[in-house]
Parts: C-alpha cells; structure tokens; sequence
C-alpha cells in the first residue's frame, strides 16, 4: 500500500509563495498566531504583508482523494476567526484556500455553508487555490 501525500508544503511552495511573491507580498511562512480554541499553537501557512502594510493570515488544504481535510475545515475556520479577533490591530483578514480535486464539499464551504453554523464566518474567505493564485498574482489579496 503506498502513503498518501496529504501535506500542503509543496503546493505552498510551488504555487502560493510564487503568486504572492509575484503580487508583491512579503511573507512568513509557518507564521505562530497565538493558540487555537481549547489550546495548543496555532501556525498559519503563510503571513501576507502588502507593500501598504496589511498582514493577511493564509492557511491551506489540499484535498487530492478524499479524507479528512474537509472535517478539519470549520475548525480552522474558527481558528482563524480567533486569531483575527485577538489581534485586530495585526491582520486584517484571512483565507482558507482549497486545493485540489478529492473535495466533495468545496462548493459547500466556498458558497457560505458554514454561514449558518458559525458566527463571523464573513472575516475568512474561503476560496480556491485557483482564485487565491489569480487574486494573489495581481497583489489583489
């Protein structure tokens, strides 16, 4: 039976950090925001800083077959929503950026499904790794 490769670092490495660079963002990678709800360190993939100086937190998941990335995606949700909400002053907003074909809820989460469950889903944007590439590239974040 081979491993699956469910990790994000390639996928960051050869298309978020290049699209970002390109857009004119400096980054920190495995940036620590604080803790997560109930405990425990919270590493964003990516800390976006623009050349205006808004910090915007990045994290993603790669979904190729399908597993549990999609279960882990309302508590990085609420995660990021915390971090947000801890220092207002630092970041601005977030993304949650899905990548990858082995998602059966990806239209779910992208059209606001989480919307009715969770309160202040509006401060992350949920959106797919080929709208985060478009909006990054342009500086557009």
């Amino acid at each position: 039976m081979s491993s699956r490769d469910t990790g994000t670092g390639n996928v960051l490495e050869q298309m978020v950090v290049p699209a970002l660079n390109r857009g004119g963002y400096s980054l920190k990678k495995q940036a620590d925001v604080g803790t997560r709800p109930g405990g425990g360190k919270h590493l964003v993939d990516v800390v976006a800083t623009s050349q205006s100086g808004k910090s915007i937190l990045i994290s993603v998941k790669w979904q190729q077959v399908g597993g549990t990335a999609e279960q882990k995606v309302p508590f990085e949700v609420t995660c990021l929503i915390k971090a947000l909400k801890n220092n207002k002053s630092k970041y601005e907003k977030a993304y949650l950026v899905l990548g990858g074909d082995g998602w059966k809820l990806r239209d779910y989460y992208i059209e606001g499904g989480l919307e009715e469950y969770l309160k202040d889903t509006d401060l992350v944007k949920i959106i797919t790794l080929e709208s985060f590439i478009a909006l990054a590239n342009k500086g557009k974040l």
